[in-house]
């Protein structure tokens, strides 16, 4: 138990996302996600018929082998959700309002102006109309998809408040419940991009609506703490698993594209990075001025910096197919992701003394 201002104690939310350093694994995400597009690109090049295969593995929109990967990836995360931290937000429901307005009210609108300033004016020369909409969409759909698994690592990094951020990331994924399909609909229209609502429900169901439920069961199955966290370092390898395996597959089928015009992940990057700073400056600023304490006011600007990858790449696979131009620019932000935040949790610590508390 332990006390935090002058409210009453508190229960210690312990997970296994947040119980140790940064793993080795997750410390060096990006390194082995180049490696899976390399070896992506390799099987394409000597095995098509093998990725095309998997390709043609879909029943109703949904490629089932992309299916099972993202549930591998998913579900170990939701497990560590645990809904009943939701009702610590009187804690400090500053910290929480800055995470909702950013995450909900801002990201997702930020990032589909920098989409379609940067692919239909800045690099308009050098990308096609009909391949510039596809990366549109891929960079909408990971704006609308906040962090939810690794931002208890970039909690830790930056000596944030566990409990207070598992209220975070639990009230950010009831809200992606009924919230993320409705506004990647609406920024799609906007763009002119048009996309057959039943597969996106279909795959926000899939994706995290049945993921974030078989958590709760498995939680209320364990029981314990204990065995949720020992559950839980069980299941996290395959997340990493799922992700590397689906990495290499898009990029099997995207090899001739990158080989033909390898700028071309650079140009994908730009408008991730301005996006991503530039949230961050505007959630942490927030923070700042609302006298928010740096063990909360970093984790709930990390929040919105940082996207749930996962979900964007399973529903621009689902929506738009494996070889799309939306499936790759949403793997060029899990390419991005990791150095960047990690810079960040650099400037958060940098700056912990300015914070009050």
């Amino acid at each position: 138990m332990r006390r935090q201002g002058n409210g009453p104690p508190l229960q210690e939310t312990e997970m296994s996302e947040t119980s140790g350093p940064m793993g080795r694994f997750e410390r060096f995400l990006t390194l082995w996600v180049a490696l899976a597009m390399v070896a992506g690109i390799v099987i394409g090049l000597l095995a098509p018929g093998l990725v095309t295969a998997i390709a043609a593995a879909e029943v109703a929109s949904i490629n089932l082998v992309v299916a099972v990967l993202i549930w591998a990836m998913v579900y170990p995360m939701m497990v560590g959700v645990d809904f009943t931290a939701v009702a610590g937000v009187a804690r400090q429901p500053r910290g929480l309002l800055v995470t909702l307005v950013v995450n909900w009210l801002v990201k997702p609108f930020t990032m589909a102006l920098l989409a379609v300033l940067f692919f239909e004016h800045v690099f308009a020369p050098w990308i096609a109309p009909e391949d510039a909409s596809q990366y549109i969409a891929g960079l909408i759909l990971l704006g609308a998809a906040p962090c939810t698994a690794m931002v208890f690592v970039w909690s830790q990094l930056t000596r944030g408040d566990a409990t207070y951020t598992l209220v975070q990331v639990s009230v950010n994924d009831l809200i992606m419940i009924v919230a993320f399909a409705p506004i990647v609909a609406f920024l799609l229209g906007v763009t002119e991009i048009t996309v057959p609502w039943e597969t996106l429900l279909l795959a926000t169901l899939l994706y995290v609506v049945l993921p974030l439920s078989a958590g709760l069961l498995t939680r209320r199955a364990l029981g314990t703490t204990a065995k949720i966290e020992a559950f839980s370092a069980r299941v996290k390898p395959w997340s990493m698993v799922g992700l590397i395996a689906t990495v290499a597959i898009l990029f099997g089928l995207q090899g001739n594209v990158i080989l033909a015009r390898p700028g071309l992940i650079a140009l994908i990057a730009v408008p991730i990075l301005i996006q991503s700073y530039g949230i961050f400056a505007l959630a942490y600023g927030a923070a700042y001025l609302l006298g928010v304490p740096h063990r909360i006011a970093a984790p709930c600007a990390l929040i919105g910096t940082s996207n749930f990858f996962e979900l964007a790449v399973a529903v621009a696979i689902s929506l738009f197919g494996l070889s799309s131009g939306a499936a790759l620019a949403t793997v060029v932000g899990v390419l991005v992701e990791v150095p960047v935040m990690l810079s960040l949790v650099a400037l958060a610590n940098g700056t912990r003394k300015r914070f009050p508390g």
